[in-house]
């Protein structure tokens, strides 16, 4: 056989090697990638993306693990979290979110005034999960470097804030921006005190890498179907409660519902709590 046609081989089978490996790409997405009509009346969230779990899906950013350093104020157990708001409001809103999610980003640019308004009062308390759902669906590491980076404004008292900052500057989900340190730190100049050497080490260092992963490991073995997953008091509440569209009317309803006969809470709000 000639060199030339040695070459040609060569080069039909490198052909075929790289359709093959797009095609498993594309189809992987096709399996994760699920558009949930998340239809919310006058709101506009009709045609939010939600990412679906991979069913045996590959790797991403929780499968390796090291020291596991939690952040200021986490409460520990199988669901880790950072708690935000006063420790004995009567109500608890549980939120598991990616900061790359889309549909994340819409529930807290509607929800998160009265979300805030509901805390401030004492009426609810929230615990915050971080996932690195789409990290692992379509590759990266912008959740993971995003959730670290919250987490270390959780050390310096300004998680909420910073919180509300990545969501509001939030690159379109395809885009890794947040896997860029520098990207994270120039948005903490956003938030008055944040951008400090300490911060700025822990951001570098990745201090909670570990912390976030196990938190996304508990997201796995939890019987959620993608981010956000909300919950008032154990009862998913997104995109809606026994067959009710959630809206920040209606969220305050069902927690002013929840709360009959109860005291709102009165203790010292949770360092990184919106301040009012």
């Amino acid at each position: 056989m000639s060199e030339k046609n040695r070459d040609g081989m060569r080069s039909a089978r490198e052909r075929l090697k790289q359709q093959r490996e797009q095609d498993k790409t594309r189809e992987k997405r096709r399996r994760v990638l699920i558009v949930t009509a998340a239809v919310v009346g006058v709101l506009g969230l009709a045609g939010v993306v939600g990412v679906i779990a991979a069913a045996g899906g590959g790797g991403d950013s929780s499968d390796k693990a090291g020291p596991v350093v939690p952040p200021a104020g986490a409460t520990a157990g199988d669901k880790p979290a950072i708690p935000q708001g006063r420790p004995d409001a009567p109500s608890t809103l549980a939120v598991w979110e990616d900061f790359r999610c889309p549909a994340c980003a819409q529930f807290e640019s509607i929800m998160r005034t009265s979300v805030h308004q509901l805390m401030a009062s004492g009426a609810l308390k929230v615990d915050y999960h971080l996932a690195t759902l789409i990290d692992g669906n379509l590759g990266g590491t912008g959740s993971l470097r995003a959730a670290n980076a919250a987490a270390c404004a959780q050390d310096a008292g300004k998680f909420t804030a910073y919180h509300d900052v990545l969501y509001s500057n939030q690159p379109p989900e395809t885009n890794d921006a947040f896997a860029k340190n520098e990207k994270l730190i120039e948005l903490a100049a956003k938030v008055p005190g944040l951008d400090t050497p300490a911060f700025r080490a822990c951001v570098e260092d990745g201090t909670h890498d570990s912390w976030v992963k196990t938190s996304h490991a508990a997201f796995k073995k939890s019987d959620f179907r993608g981010t956000p997953s909300v919950l008032l008091n154990g009862t998913p509440v997104f995109p809606q409660k026994d067959g009710v569209q959630i809206s920040p009317e209606n969220l305050k309803k069902w927690v002013a519902e929840a709360n009959k006969g109860k005291k709102a809470g009165t203790a010292s709000p949770a360092p990184g709590s919106p301040e009012h």
